[in-house]
C-alpha cells in the first residue's frame, strides 16, 4: 500500500443561509479538499476549512502548506498494513510548523491531508476509519464502540424570520441539547435565550457561544441577564488574548467554561491545564489537526477530568460529517457533539449520502469502509476554484 499522487481542491461550498456570528458572517466556505490515490487506484478524500480567527489560515497559506510540507517524505512509504498508516499519519508535520506560538497554524491543511491518507487506507484494508481509533494508544482509555450518536441543535440569529421558522424546526426535531450563538447584540442575545427556553421548554441543555466577543472585564455583565435562563455552558465567552483570566473568572461565573477558539493545539491544552481556564474542550476536527490528534486531546482532556465536545465548524461539507461521526462513535463520554447539518447548511455537501442526522439528533454509526460515504467527484469538480497535484512517482 503505497500512495501514488494527492490532488488539492480550493472548493467554495455555497450556503443555503447566512451563517452570522460574533467572530463573523459568510454566504459559502471556502474548504480545502485533498484526495489522496493510492498506487492501486483507491480513492481517499478529507477536508479542512481554514479559519483565519481561528488557527490564522487562509485558503492560500493552505496550499502554501501543503507545497512547503515536503509531503512525499512524510508519507511515501510502503505499509504493510493500516497500523503504519497510522503511525506515519500521527508523525505528520506541516511546514513552516510553530510559526504562531500555538503549534496550530497549518491544522486545516493537516487535517485534509491526514483524512485522506486514513480514508483510502481503511478503504484499501476494508475497515470502516472507526477502525483507526483502535490503533492509536492515546485513545486506549477513552475507546468506545456506539451504534448510533446524538447532536445538538444549533441557532445562530439571522432575522426575525428566519429566526423563527428555525426555532419552530428546532422544536419539532426534538433535540436535547442546543447550542445558541450570542455576542452581536445583547438585547437579541437575551430575546433569543428566552425565546429558546420557553419554546424548547426546561428539560432542554441550552448552551451559548459568544465565539470570543466578550472582554473579561464585562464578562460577568454580559452572562448575568442570561443565567437566569438556565444556560448550562458558555463556550468561549472572551477572546483569546484574555482567556488566561479565565481562570479566576471561573469561580464566578457559576456556569462551566467550554474553550473553542483557544483550544486547537497540545500546547492550547497544556495552557488551559495549567491556568484552569475551561471545564470542557471543544474539539474540531479540522481546527485539531485531524482525527488522530483529536484522538489524543480528547485523550488529554479525559486524563485531566475536563469534559471534552466534538464540535464543527458551521458549513462543514458531507467529508468532515462522516470524519466527525466515526470520531464521535468510536469514544466515549463526550459532553456535547455537534455536525451532520448538511441538509441544512449547505447547498453542496460533496457526500451522495444525506448524514444529515434525525428526529431527536440522532444518527446511525457509519459502518462502510473508509469514511463510509460516496464522494460527489462532479460536485468537488463543479465548485473546484484552484486544483493543484502532488506526485510520489
Amino acid at each position: 500500500m503505497r500512495i501514488a499522487e494527492f490532488s488539492a481542491h480550493h472548493v467554495r461550498v455555497p450556503l443555503k443561509r447566512t451563517i452570522r456570528t460574533a467572530s463573523g458572517g459568510r454566504d459559502a466556505n471556502d474548504a480545502l479538499v485533498v484526495c489522496c490515490r493510492l498506487d492501486d487506484g483507491t480513492l481517499g478524500w478529507g477536508e479542512g476549512v481554514p479559519r483565519k480567527d481561528v488557527t490564522g489560515e487562509t485558503i492560500d497559506t493552505a496550499f502554501e502548506h501543503l507545497k512547503q510540507s515536503d509531503l512525499k517524505r512524510q508519507l511515501g512509504a510502503t505499509w504493510a498494513d493500516l497500523a503504519a498508516v497510522v503511525r506515519d499519519c500521527d508523525a505528520l508535520v506541516m511546514q513552516p510548523a510553530g510559526t504562531d506560538g500555538r503549534d496550530c497554524f497549518g491544522n486545516a491543511a493537516r487535517c485534509a491531508v491526514e483524512l485522506s491518507v486514513l480514508d483510502a487506507a481503511t478503504r484499501a484494508t476494508k475497515v470502516p476509519l472507526s477502525a483507526v481509533t483502535a490503533l492509536h494508544p492515546a485513545a486506549m482509555s477513552i475507546r468506545k464502540s456506539q451504534p448510533r450518536v446524538r447532536y445538538s441543535g444549533m441557532m445562530m440569529p439571522v432575522s426575525a424570520f428566519q429566526d423563527w421558522l428555525w426555532v419552530r424546526k428546532l422544536k419539532r426535531l426534538h433535540f436535547q441539547q442546543m447550542k445558541l450563538y450570542v455576542g452581536l447584540d445583547d438585547r437579541q442575545d437575551l430575546a433569543m435565550v428566552t425565546k429558546l427556553r420557553r419554546t424548547l421548554g426546561e428539560e432542554v441543555s441550552l448552551r451559548i457561544d459568544a465565539a470570543g466577543s466578550w472582554t473579561a472585564a464585562h464578562l460577568e455583565a454580559k452572562l448575568a441577564p442570561l443565567l437566569p435562563h438556565g444556560i448550562t455552558a458558555v463556550e468561549q465567552p472572551v477572546c483569546h488574548a484574555d482567556v488566561d483570566q479565565l481562570g479566576e473568572l471561573r469561580k464566578k461565573l457559576g456556569v462551566p467554561v467550554i474553550l473553542d477558539e483557544s483550544l486547537c493545539s497540545f500546547f492550547d491544552a497544556g495552557k488551559a491545564m495549567e491556568k484552569s481556564t475551561c471545564d470542557v474542550f471543544n474539539i474540531k476536527l479540522s481546527k485539531c489537526g485531524g482525527f488522530l490528534p483529536s484522538l489524543k486531546l480528547a485523550g488529554v482532556s479525559f486524563a485531566a477530568d475536563i469534559g471534552c465536545q466534538l464540535g464543527c465548524h458551521a458549513g462543514e461539507t458531507g467529508i468532515l460529517s462522516a470524519a466527525g461521526r466515526h470520531f464521535a462513535t468510536s469514544i466515549a463520554d463526550l459532553r456535547y457533539v455537534e455536525g451532520s447539518h448538511d441538509e441544512y447548511f449547505v447547498k453542496e455537501p460533496l457526500t451522495i449520502e444525506n448524514l444529515t442526522f434525525e428526529d431527536g439528533g440522532f444518527a446511525p454509526a457509519l459502518t462502510g469502509l473508509g469514511l463510509g460515504v460516496t464522494i460527489d467527484a462532479a460536485a468537488i469538480a463543479r465548485l473546484t476554484i484552484r486544483e493543484e497535484h502532488f506526485s510520489f512517482s
